[in-house]
């Protein structure tokens, strides 16, 4: 399909390539053969007084074209033009068939990621859909139900039907951060506060696993949505506590250079490969580690990655195999 867009959109700029170089070849044919005919009628007098004063010498008068050249002359200027709208077809078609692929590479980078996106989502959901329907399939088999293995089944099917809805509201999150305007609300916020207040939401979570949770905060003044900007955090150290051992310690801190501050999110986790450092925040990407250890769909850190490039940051991770991992999100200051 791209091969064939491709094709078309360059036979596109050709044929306006060729319109605008046929009209003006075209128009400068004329305008020329207009002044050689101009030329010819004036060699045709010229001779006409010569021959009539000079019986003698029939000849035209010396440097003089005649009227053979200046025919020739057309024709030359005709093959010219012709030779040169070859040539000009010629390094266009290049060109365009370059400048399509240019034009076109990166909606078809974005249908690609779609229909991946599409892929990724549908078994997703085809998952815990099949478990529910497999459950009721399986307690309709059964001639009696007990009240105990009714209450079984249900309390399996909500949570089911929870991470469905876990699923569909991490995916209306990736549609809301990939509207321009998605990031409309933004305030000058300080940044402590925002980690603060992230901590604040997770603490139950490392407290039932008795993680302690770290921090050492440099203030600064950041522009951003201050919902976007905490449930970044809020994902990261979420992430941090599922792959860290009970008891065991995350360090929150932050740095301020001269335009930019940088927070960090150190656990000592289980860490991640380095072969999968590259895909971390990829949809749906999960590791072959984490799959084994924890429940979720690999949205997460995509997700976090988004809010930061709407805020003009970035997010990076370091992270050693067994020791665990450092995810670090850099902001722009507000400067005064």
């Amino acid at each position: 399909m791209f091969n064939k867009a491709r094709l078309k959109l360059t036979a596109w700029y050709l044929v306006i390539i060729f319109l605008i170089s046929g009209l003006f070849s075209v128009a400068f044919y004329h305008a020329s053969t207009r002044e050689i005919q101009r030329i010819v009628e004036r060699v045709q007098m010229v001779q006409e007084e010569w021959q009539g004063r000079l019986r003698n010498f029939p000849s035209p008068p010396p440097g003089a074209p005649s009227l053979e050249e200046l025919q020739a002359s057309k024709q030359r200027l005709l093959m010219n033009l012709v030779l040169i709208n070859g040539v000009i077809l010629v390094v266009a078609g290049g060109a365009a068939y370059f400048l399509a692929g240019k034009t076109l590479t990166p909606i078809k980078l974005m249908v690609d990621e779609q229909n991946q996106f599409i892929s990724n989502s549908s078994h997703e959901l085809r998952t815990p859909l099949s478990t529910l329907r497999a459950e009721m399939e399986g307690s309709l088999l059964e001639k009696h139900i007990s009240d105990k293995q009714a209450r079984k089944l249900i309390t399996s099917n909500l949570e089911e039907i929870g991470k469905l809805q876990n699923l569909s509201n991490k995916l209306l999150q990736l549609a809301k951060l990939h509207n321009p305007i998605s990031t409309k609300h933004t305030e000058q916020l300080s940044i402590k506060e925002i980690v603060e207040s992230a901590v604040k939401q997770i603490k139950t979570l490392a407290n039932a696993k008795q993680i302690k949770l770290e921090t050492a905060l440099k203030d600064g003044i950041v522009q951003g949505d201050k919902d976007r900007l905490s449930e970044l955090f809020v994902i990261l150290l979420d992430n941090a506590i599922k792959y860290s051992s009970e008891g065991s310690r995350i360090n929150i801190s932050s740095r301020r250079s001269q335009d930019t501050v940088r927070v960090l999110v150190e656990d000592q986790g289980v860490g991640i490969p380095e072969e999968d450092l590259a895909y971390i925040f990829d949809r749906f990407f999960r590791s072959d580690k984490s799959r084994s250890q924890t429940d979720g769909f690999g949205l997460g850190l995509s997700i976090a990655k988004q809010i930061a490039e709407k805020h003009n940051g970035t997010i990076e991770v370091t992270s050693k195999l067994g020791q665990g991992s450092t995810f670090s999100v850099s902001l722009p200051l507000v400067q005064s």
